[in-house]
């Protein structure tokens, strides 16, 4: 066998699973779409593409089977779900017709419309949906890396962080302090520290009742925060204290070792740290040249097209699309629409008038949740909110609503 051919042939059989046709030229009769990130967003598009269109050639690229949710997991972080639960398999998309190549984007080469994977193989392109999610921007606050992770753990990003953070919060002595240290700028989940301090606060009340939870906050306001302060007077009175940007809440600096958070005037030593950095686009989107000096990735929002490259798609927690959230909901409904572009656009047709939806549930304790619900559409080559609909339903009812609809966007999302 030549060298030549044995090189083609090791570089294919990289990525399990992925048909003859990948290694082909493109085809105008089978446009191929790559989808790196198997999130919400890129599984959504995905399964979008093929529904639109089931002669358009969808390649998911992931390094994770099964992919864990990050919704709900603040519930497992307390005893409140079992993590199995978080665990979303893959055979809903092989079912619709998407091949699954489990591994790592590493490189993309626009110029060119190939995608290189961790594991040798190169993907050819007609479109390409970069759903990368996020990567924490360590040293932010100074001293916090992938080591201080370990002992402070951020469980940003599901799976093995949030049972660091579970077992230390069983380990914890009763009448100690849990910290959340909450970063400024754009995140994934604004709510997100919020409804985490109401649970651990909860599991605090029924294991620990002498102990607190401080929230050193780098922001001067939060989401549905009167909903949240009013719910935390009447459920776990005197358990969260939240301190403000202005009022000095803001972490700088931390020692892992000694469990110490350093604001400006303050050292708060704890007895766990749950700190939160700042976050931007995976590497992927980076290299590929995605980001702006911002660091987050600029896009059309008819299309989600890279305003950077052409013929690239960003969705989900990567792109800038303000004032929707980076949150869940959002990015399946940005997958949506970015599948009904693409598949237009091959098809020679205009994209369709977006609208998206978007829905982020909270949970406040045991059978107990609020709500945050948003419209949006384009105008003028901007996304915009709509007038918001007010859900007067109770806590009670939003908790049985956040269990229907995360059951909803899981199935929906990734074909399960």
């Amino acid at each position: 066998m030549r060298r030549r051919t044995f090189l083609k042939l090791s570089a294919a059989g990289a990525v399990c699973g992925l048909p003859r046709a990948l290694r082909a030229q493109p085809s105008r009769a089978h446009p191929r779409v790559v989808v790196i990130g198997g999130g919400f967003a890129g599984a959504s598009c995905a399964l979008a593409l093929r529904r639109l269109n089931s002669a358009i050639d969808v390649t998911l690229v992931d390094p994770d089977d099964p992919y864990v949710t990050c919704p709900m997991s603040n519930a497992v972080l307390v005893g409140l779900r079992d993590a199995r639960s978080l665990r979303v398999p893959r055979h809903g998309l092989r079912a619709a017709g998407v091949h699954f190549a489990r591994d790592r984007a590493t490189a993309v080469d626009a110029s060119s419309r190939r995608v290189r994977l961790a594991g040798g193989a190169t993907l050819t392109y007609d479109r390409l949906v970069v759903a990368p999610g996020i990567r924490m921007l360590w040293g932010q606050p100074h001293g916090y890396d992938e080591a201080a992770a370990r002992l402070m753990p951020h469980a940003w990003i599901a799976g093995q962080q949030t049972e660091l953070l579970a077992a230390r919060l069983r380990a914890m002595r009763d009448g100690g302090v849990v910290a959340i240290s909450v970063p400024a700028g754009p995140m994934r989940c604004p709510p997100g520290p919020y409804e985490r301090a109401s649970l651990i606060a909860g599991y605090l009340q029924r294991s620990k009742p002498r102990s607190k939870v401080l929230i050193l906050d780098s922001n001067n306001h939060f989401p549905r925060q009167d909903a949240f302060t009013e719910a935390w007077r009447s459920l776990y009175p005197g358990m969260i204290d939240w301190v403000s940007v202005i009022d000095g809440g803001a972490v700088v600096r931390v020692d892992p070792a000694r469990g110490i958070l350093f604001t400006e005037h303050d050292a708060h030593r704890v007895e766990v740290a749950n700190v939160i950095p700042p976050q931007a686009p995976a590497g992927v989107a980076v290299q590929a040249g995605l980001a702006s000096d911002h660091g987050w990735c600029p896009i059309q929002a008819q299309t989600f097209e890279s305003e950077s490259v052409s013929g690239v798609h960003v969705i989900g927690d990567a792109c800038i699309a303000a004032p929707m959230p980076k949150a869940a909901s959002a990015a399946r409904s940005q997958g949506e629409q970015c599948a009904a572009a693409i598949a237009a656009s091959l098809a020679g047709r205009e994209p369709p008038s977006p609208q998206f939806e978007s829905v982020c549930y909270s949970l406040l304790g045991h059978d107990l949740a609020l709500s945050i619900h948003g419209r949006f559409d384009v105008a003028g080559g901007v996304i915009r909110a709509l007038p918001e609909s007010v859900d007067a339903a109770g806590a009670d009812q939003e908790a049985r609503n956040a269990a229907a609809w995360y059951q909803g966007i899981v199935g929906d999302s990734f074909g399960v």
